[in-house]
């Protein structure tokens, strides 16, 4: 038994360096792929050679530890030759599509004297863009994205008390402020700016910067005025706008509540009615050129969801207003640039925007296009728009988007539990 035991050994050690030689060569410029794919195929062939290992006598009961240690570490090498030998393939048929010059040396701002050729420390799709290319693929994975991070319990606490102040039983318009909610707009806002700092500087959004704060600001007056609440429901209904229209009728409210909150800085609170009077207007055609109105999906004349949707971004501008004049312009900046920082911190107009670009521009660049509105023809064009006025692509071409997942989920969808606490 001990010389089966030993010639096995012998076995599993050959080809197990045998494996580390494939995953080295692998790695290495040369020999060229092919061989390395062959070498591959001659390594599996191999492995699928190894006899059973050796049965030990009954007396000894079990398998011989060093068997079992053996073929442990022949799998890992095994392993090991296999990734080294797909990530090699992988990229070769990669550069090898690039011809002449290969278009990634410019976006990977490559020496002059680059030979045209990347390979993992070059290329990085981020940490989605493999099911979305399964998908279009025709394989859509059942397995749910894992929650979110859960917040740290301090900025949990915080947006319990925003989310509770702003819904008080109290409606705005038929109260004084220093009696909503039973208490003084003094005492309902000086708790909720307290600690929007830290919120801030949890997500990235530098409230020291003005023009950081002020569109993170005019992203969450959208969010939270106009875009949750009825809006979701109108959404869903028959006739209601689609992905692509929100998407772009978002993008001007964000720039007219912008508008809205540097006036009110110079002009008081006052100045936010012009944002709300737009927002809450259901007779207004949206941007983008899709001429949608929210009156359309009425189902009969005194429709209570248009109702409560012109409700809803009235009271919300209102308490923006009561937050301004009990803590100030700032005050109030902080507070609404807060809510959209943990509720939408990929949104157009925040500081991940870019980078939500720079995916969607990688995606669409390996994307048939030969069905998409004209506007998404020019890459240059699309990537400049999507940057500075996504709008301006139009409703038709932001849908087209959204329907391919070419454009990040948290444009469109309702906000993740986290931000719902």
């Amino acid at each position: 038994m001990g010389a089966a035991r030993t010639r096995h050994l012998a076995r599993l050690d050959r080809v197990r360096e045998a494996a580390e030689a494939v995953a080295g060569l692998a790695g290495e410029e040369e020999p060229a792929a092919l061989r390395i794919a062959w070498l591959l195929v001659s390594l599996e062939s191999a492995y699928a050679w190894l006899p059973e290992p050796p049965e030990p006598p009954p007396s000894v009961g079990g398998e011989a530890p060093e068997l079992r240690d053996g073929a442990f570490r022949l799998d890992l090498a095994m392993i090991s030759a296999r990734e080294a030998v797909a990530e090699r393939l992988a990229y070769h048929l990669l550069n090898e599509a690039q011809g002449e010059q290969p278009e990634l040396c410019e976006e990977f701002e490559c020496p002059a004297d680059c030979s045209g050729r990347h390979d993992s420390s070059h290329i990085d799709c981020g940490p989605d863009a493999v099911f979305d290319d399964l998908a279009e693929q025709g394989v859509t994975l059942e397995t749910p994205e894992p929650e979110p991070e859960p917040l740290e319990p301090a900025l949990r606490a915080l947006l319990e008390r925003m989310r509770a102040s702003e819904s008080s039983d109290a409606e705005p318009s038929d109260v004084e402020p220093s009696a909503a909610g039973g208490q003084s707009a003094d005492t309902r806002t000086a708790k909720l700016v307290e600690g929007c700092g830290i919120v801030l500087a949890h997500f990235g959004v530098d409230a020291d910067d003005p023009e950081a704060l002020l569109s993170a600001a005019a992203v969450g007056l959208v969010l939270d005025a106009w875009r949750e609440g009825p809006l979701d429901e109108i959404h869903t209904r028959e006739g209601g706008p689609s992905d692509g229209e929100i998407v772009a009728q978002g993008v001007d409210l964000y720039r007219r509540a912008r508008a809205a909150l540097l006036a009110a800085r110079d002009h008081g609170p006052g100045a936010l009615a012009a944002f709300a009077a737009v927002a809450s207007d259901i007779r207004l055609r949206w941007a983008g050129d899709s001429g949608f109105m929210l009156r359309q999906t009425a189902a009969e004349p005194d429709d209570e969801l248009l109702a409560a949707f012109v409700r809803h971004v009235d009271d919300r501008v209102w308490f923006t207003g009561e937050v301004m004049r009990a803590e100030g312009w700032r005050g109030a900046l902080v507070h609404r640039a807060a809510s959209a920082a943990v509720k939408a911190p990929a949104y157009f107009g925040m500081p991940a925007w870019p980078s939500v670009v720079d995916a969607v521009v990688t995606q669409l660049a390996g994307t048939d296009l030969s069905s998409a509105p004209g506007s998404l023809t020019d890459p240059d064009a699309v990537e400049h728009a999507l940057r500075e006025a996504p709008d301006r692509l139009g409703a038709e071409a932001l849908d087209w988007l959204a329907r391919r997942g070419l454009l990040d989920e948290r444009l469109i969808d309702e906000p993740g539990p986290e931000a719902e606490a």
